[in-house]
């Protein structure tokens, strides 16, 4: 009824500003702030409900990816642990492997490794990028450089990708968690970890992992995870936290917070299979001293870890790279461009707010348009007064050169008076008398 009210208003009446048309609008803001959205209950069953099924087939049938880098020094275990992740020998023992034609020199470098597995009927297409020689120099200071070109080089690409006319085929190739593996020195962060996370985390979910985990004691794990969270949070380091939802369930809520205090994870991976002194056969490590089990919370964090990675946030960790990481990173590039954001084509449409825009637009327009008019008017009437001052001028100068012409000849002219007058007042002789013309010829 609202909008039908509005509706009816002539376009004139719109530009009018008058007291009846006033008390219109506000009339009709009233109505439409009155207006109430009702919930109702279906009796019946409609078939809505069946989207996140719809969902869920199309996911399956088109796939998954996930890109993961991993990031440490060589010998803590980074490719065991994706192994164990996984399930499967995805990354062999070369996959760090130092470069042949380079067996002297410690560059760091980038290696990706492609895998597609299969659980269930659901394939997901992994990405691991490894580091190779990082942290391995004797000066480590630009160690984190090949790290960050490689994620801004897909960053850039992507962007370029999104730049094309078509789009339908763009694939993600952005990374979505960087594994970060720190020493288990049981001290506190080094100067290499801090200068590279914090190069890093503000353009890639950050995950730090102790590894090697069973080299030290439960006591000492406990003491090295809180010296770790002191130095990220005073090197104001962001790490990655799933969004807390007010509608999700408790145990949902309850199993995310048991999860994120266990960060940093502190992890052992194998794929070996071991035997217990009771008899079960599970994944782990053996040592004379005990069995160290990798599917166990109360020996490690591979669990949780596991679940906050792919069980439970793998979809959110990439949501949170497209949409807060690389959005961040595309408006620095392309302020950085010169390219600036129009805020005013994504307002949203409000009828009344657009017609009163359109009045201030058209008032400026008019205002604008009447100044123009003054300011030419001016211009036209001071050239006018300049041109009759230059006239005026001409005409006082030309009066004043026939004037004094008139002036001198009446002086001559009185001159030649007084000489008549003198010439009459002289005696005048007689006439000559005169003469007799004589003909010559032969007669006289």
């Amino acid at each position: 009824m609202a909008s039908a009210e509005i509706d009816s208003i002539s376009q004139s009446e719109k530009h009018s500003v008058s007291p009846t048309y006033e008390s219109v609008k506000q009339n009709n803001r009233d109505l439409v702030s009155d207006i109430k959205v009702i919930k109702r209950k279906l009796n019946g069953y409609v078939g809505f409900a069946n989207l996140p099924k719809q969902w869920h087939r199309k996911s399956v049938r088109r796939g998954f990816n996930l890109n993961i880098m991993v990031a440490g020094e060589s010998g803590l275990g980074k490719k065991t642990l994706i192994n164990t992740l996984f399930d499967k020998e995805l990354l062999g023992p070369d996959a760090d492997a130092e470069p042949e034609e380079q067996p002297d020199e410690h560059t760091v470098r980038t290696k990706v490794h492609t895998a597609d597995v299969d659980e269930d009927g659901v394939k997901l297409q992994l990405t691991v990028i490894t580091t190779p020689g990082f942290g391995d120099s004797l000066n480590n200071t630009d160690s984190w450089k090949p790290i960050v070109d490689e994620i801004n080089r897909r960053f850039d690409s992507h962007l370029e990708a999104e730049s094309k006319i078509t789009r339908a085929t763009i694939t993600d190739n952005r990374i979505h968690a960087l594994l970060y593996f720190i020493e288990p020195t049981g001290h506190s962060l080094r100067a290499l970890d801090i200068a590279t996370m914090k190069q890093v985390h503000e353009k890639v979910n950050l995950i730090p992992i102790i590894a090697k985990s069973d080299t030290l004691t439960e006591e000492e794990i406990m003491d090295f995870k809180r010296r770790i969270l002191d130095d990220i949070e005073y090197q104001g380091i962001k790490t990655f936290k799933p969004q807390e939802y007010e509608n999700e369930d408790e145990d949902f809520i309850s199993n995310t917070k048991s999860i994120m205090s266990r960060m940093p994870f502190a992890t052992v991976g194998s794929l070996k299979e071991v035997r217990t002194p009771d008899g079960r056969i599970v994944r782990g490590r053996a040592y004379p001293w005990g069995v160290i089990e990798v599917d166990n919370e109360e020996h490690c964090d591979f669990i949780m870890l596991r679940q906050l990675l792919i069980r439970n946030f793998m979809e959110e960790l990439k949501e949170h790279t497209a949409n807060v990481l690389y959005e961040n990173y595309r408006t620095k590039k392309l302020l950085n461009m010169g390219i600036e954001q129009d805020n005013s084509v994504f307002k949203e449409f409000d009828p009344l707010a657009r017609q009163e825009e359109e009045k201030a637009l058209h008032e400026a327009k008019l205002s604008k348009m009447e100044a123009e008019m003054k300011a030419v008017f001016q211009q036209k009437v001071s050239e006018k007064e300049k041109k009759l001052q230059r006239s005026e001028a001409d005409l006082f100068a030309r009066h004043k050169e026939m004037k004094d012409k008139l002036t001198k000849q009446i002086k001559l002219l009185e001159e030649k008076k007084q000489q008549l007058e003198k010439q009459k007042s002289l005696p005048q002789d007689p006439p000559a008398p005169a003469p007799t013309k004589s003909r010559k010829g032969f007669l006289r």
